[in-house]
């Protein structure tokens, strides 16, 4: 750390926590040198105190006495961390709005939200104040914000990268993911956050047509025009569905067993400290509590069985083909019930990964009324870096934002 750390970049947007307000040099020399990243305010950095999104969760809770392992290992490959961004508050909303920091602005479509609750990481990154940020993933926590904002996110598979020095939401589905601008700087963190896999012989690619009816029109040609590409590259593409139930059953499934854990985790705090959430997110705690032992015994003998049946359908050498939300971002006056709506139904696609413990990489287009789209590959579990590399020369062949083809497109939309 330098004698008298500077300040993380200006904040136009609203990306970073008042308490966050640090920067940090590299403790080594490695293949990120010269990036800079911000952290989600729930990842531990040594010496400051993880906030959580709640001002009562930064007054109960003590500095950090070490880095997690996901700070100390970007630090380690070069890179410098220019402070602690807004979260959803515990992580608990995929919308992007906090009641004591606010909702961080997004640049891509200033009049819209910037989806959670890796809110601030990716205002901060599209804005451009950093190269790229850690967030996490435990219902659509990064793939939604990477779609709202033209950027390259990912769930990466459950359990994949220690949770260590990480406030969790519900650890049955928590994962430590990252959002970049640029391909280029997203496929270079990889190896420093996951550990080696063997390549893969893609075998062939399924296009989820259930996932497709959940989406705004304006995903159609997107999601075709991935789909053209992933064959021109010599793999077969065939219509599926998901499997065993309803795409409604699986978000059910997911409601209830990650509610149980999250009330689980996250009970005895809430009850003793009795904090102020914001009301949706107080609702969600509500129902949360109120999730019985048995329902979610047998929610979770379900989530089980669909996440056998979707890991046998995938096998190891297939991937599918799906949007990253189920629209553009919503406008910041949205009225409660429109959130809900989309909310609801982006959950029975980002189940789908939540539930089986997949990776799944979301690939940034412009839509052609000009709002941002993330179009997603899903793979076999342990295929994180594989499909990092496949979703990275899609995007390559179609003109993805963050990549060469885009570049003066991106340039454009930053201004």
């Amino acid at each position: 750390m330098s004698a008298t750390p500077p300040l993380p970049p200006e904040d136009a947007v609203g990306a970073w926590v008042p308490h966050g307000r640090f920067q940090l040099d590299p403790s080594a020399s490695g293949v990120l040198d010269g990036l800079r990243f911000a952290a989600k305010d729930l990842f531990d950095v040594a010496g400051h105190v993880t906030g959580a999104g709640n001002p009562a969760w930064l007054a109960s809770h003590a500095p950090a006495r070490a880095h997690s392992p996901a700070v100390a290992a970007m630090l380690d490959a070069g890179a410098t961390l220019v402070g602690k961004t807004v979260t959803d508050e515990l992580a608990y909303s995929i919308h992007g709005d906090n009641l004591h920091y606010g909702a961080p602005h997004n640049t891509r479509a200033p009049d819209r939200v910037t989806g959670g609750s890796s809110s601030g990481s990716a205002a901060a990154v599209a804005a451009g104040l950093c190269d790229l940020a850690l967030g996490t993933d435990t219902g659509g926590s990064t793939r939604v914000p990477a779609s709202y904002c033209g950027l390259w996110g990912l769930r990466t598979t459950h359990g994949r990268i220690p949770a260590q020095g990480l406030v969790p939401l519900s650890p049955m589905f928590d994962t430590t993911t990252w959002l970049a601008r640029d391909a280029d700087v997203f496929a270079r963190v990889a190896p420093v956050l996951l550990d080696a896999e063997p390549d893969r012989d893609w075998k062939g690619a399924l296009l989820l047509a259930d996932t497709q009816e959940e989406a705004d029109a304006a995903f159609l040609p997107l999601i075709d025009g991935v789909a053209a590409a992933v064959a021109a590259l010599g793999i077969p593409v065939q219509g599926a569905r998901a499997p065993e139930s309803s795409l409604e059953t699986w978000r059910q499934t997911y409601i209830t067993v990650s509610g149980w854990d999250a009330w689980r985790t996250h009970g005895d705090w809430i009850t003793r400290q009795r904090p102020a959430f914001a009301p949706a997110v107080d609702s969600r705690w509500r129902a949360a509590a109120a999730i019985g032992a048995d329902a979610a015994a047998q929610a979770d003998a379900l989530r089980e069985r669909l996440r056998a049946a979707l890991r046998a359908q995938l096998g190891e050498t297939r991937f599918a083909i799906l949007p990253s939300a189920s629209s553009a971002a919503l406008r910041r006056d949205a009225q409660p019930d429109t959130v809900d709506q989309a909310r609801m139904r982006t959950f029975r696609m980002t189940s789908l990964a939540g539930i089986a413990g997949l990776p799944q990489v979301s690939i940034p287009f412009l839509g052609a009324d000009g709002l941002p789209y993330g179009v997603s590959i899903m793979g076999p579990a342990g295929s994180d870096q594989a499909l990092i590399r496949l979703a990275c020369e899609l995007g390559r062949r179609l003109g993805a934002l963050g990549t060469a083809a885009s570049t003066n497109r991106d340039e454009a939309m930053a201004q």
